[in-house]
């Protein structure tokens, strides 16, 4: 009997997946659970809509998050903060400053998706990486001065 996984199931298959399993593992076992539905005519033709839906979803999420990298580039964010001799700053600025600064601009961004190697502890212009989507990353320039 082929059936159309709701769910993930171990050593069968994942969610939105048509597998061919046997009858009594399907009616005594899956569908009781709710982690099936047979695959007829009408269940394959919904399954393909929620699938497209979904695909057409994350290419505008991708796109969006393309045209916010690219105008987040040209922008540079300036972030103000006490500091002592020869530029070395009292603390550090963290992912939570600059995720402050972006969001001053204007930019919603979750401070978890900047990727710093190690805070940044002197004054002067730094690039950051910030990661929007799964392969889009925007290349951002932080101001660090002296308050």
């Amino acid at each position: 009997m082929k059936v159309i996984l709701k769910a993930d199931v171990k050593n069968l298959g994942s969610k939105g997946d048509i597998v061919n399993v046997s009858d009594g593992y399907a009616r005594n076992y899956l569908f009781p659970r709710g982690l099936a539905e047979e695959a007829n005519k009408g269940n394959v033709q919904q399954l393909k809509e929620r699938q497209k839906a979904v695909q057409r979803r994350m290419e505008e999420e991708k796109a969006a998050a393309k045209e916010m990298a690219s105008r987040m580039e040209k922008e540079k964010f300036v972030i103000a903060v006490k500091a002592g001799e020869q530029g070395r700053l009292f603390g550090s600025v963290t992912t939570k400053d600059i995720a402050d600064a972006v969001a001053k601009a204007g930019y919603e961004i979750d401070r978890r998706k900047i990727q710093l190697e190690e805070n940044i502890k002197a004054l002067g212009v730094h690039r950051v990486k910030v990661r929007l989507y799964e392969d889009v990353t925007a290349d951002i320039k932080i101001q660090v001065v002296e308050a």
